[in-house]
């Protein structure tokens, strides 16, 4: 176990200590854990349980993400332990985000050995995913440190969680970020997630202020965050905010976890979403989980042509000059990091 971010002292509650790292806030007595199940009190000090102990590694391609104008083509190391601070009904990865850590299968895979992993596969960037990386944010911190002092590109595929002076100093080393922005109304994050709104749209705002490559995902689920109307504010929100270049995700549910009941989004909603981003004025949207279609595909907006074109996780066609960004057809600037 190694030592946290400071957690700040309950008054009146000496060995109770309260977590600073994400907006929960948890309060925690002796050996007590916050909702993460990864962060407990001992001796009234925080300690992580899941420092160089991740339940997945993997290489994947880096669409898979998905970041789609960042490093396209490239192999990225994935790397997850188990707990998150969120608990949504519908995670596609319940298995280990919802499980403690001793449910998991663990690796023993220090900071080092995870960027000696990455070079050695010719992985251009580690990712940090599948689970939420907040709550591995000291193991996270430490291997990207060492990632950029080998030339290697640190990525966070996250819910967005966090509070802002850890977001800050993770942001120095943080290079991309694809932020889960499950709904725009308050009520579903805390009916649907266990969190709020809010925190969501601040970690955004400072990650894009800050230099990070940002990209966004919605998750579109049938019945809970479809309302057309809502999701015509969402995008309005992105252009406004983080600006018309930023690439926006929709994906397919699929029933799985508390919310199996529910039917699989219907490509209608998807596309009809998809044209709804468009129509507020952003350049890059795209539609996930949909296999066969042209909706992962980036579109040139200056000549219309694709410039990307995506079988899958495959890049099939490249039509960008990655040294100065520009469409090989119009010469106009891609928005993206391809080089």
């Amino acid at each position: 176990m190694t030592q946290p971010i400071p957690a700040a002292a309950v008054s009146g509650a000496a060995p109770a200590i309260q977590c600073t790292l994400c907006p929960r806030g948890c309060t925690m007595a002796e050996y007590e854990r916050g909702r993460c199940k990864v962060r407990v009190n001992k001796g009234g000090q925080l300690y992580t349980l899941v420092y160089g102990k991740p339940c997945a590694v993997h290489i994947d391609p880096i669409e898979k993400k998905p970041f789609f104008h960042f490093l396209p083509a490239t192999a990225i190391l994935s790397i997850a332990t188990a707990g998150c601070c969120l608990e949504c009904k519908y995670c596609q990865n319940w298995e280990i985000s919802q499980a403690w850590p001793e449910e998991t299968i663990n690796q023993d895979l220090s900071p080092e050995a995870v960027v000696k992993g990455a070079v050695a596969s010719r992985c251009r960037s580690i990712a940090y995913t599948y689970t939420e990386p907040t709550i591995f944010y000291e193991y996270m911190y430490d291997t990207s440190v060492l990632a950029r002092r080998m030339g290697l590109r640190n990525v966070s595929v996250t819910c967005g969680y966090i509070n802002p002076e850890p977001l800050r100093e993770l942001c120095q080393v943080l290079d991309a970020a694809n932020v889960d922005l499950k709904g725009f109304t308050d009520e579903f994050y805390v009916v649907n997630c266990g969190g709020r709104l809010q925190p969501v749209m601040d970690c955004i705002l400072t990650m894009k202020k800050l230099g990070v490559h940002v990209e966004i995902t919605n998750l579109v689920v049938p019945t809970k965050n479809d309302n057309m109307d809502l999701i015509r504010q969402m995008c309005a929100w992105v252009v406004q905010n983080t600006g018309a270049d930023t690439p926006l995700h929709f994906s397919r549910f699929s029933p799985d976890y508390r919310l199996r009941q529910l039917p699989p989004t219907p490509i209608e909603t998807l596309v009809k979403a998809r044209d709804i981003a468009l129509a507020e004025g952003l350049r890059y949207v795209y539609v996930g989980n949909v296999p066969g279609e042209d909706y992962e595909n980036t579109i040139c907006p200056g000549c219309k042509k694709p410039v990307i074109r995506r079988m899958g996780y495959r890049v099939v066609d490249f039509e960008i000059d990655r040294e100065t960004s520009q469409c090989l057809y119009c010469h106009y600037k891609i928005a993206g990091v391809w080089k």
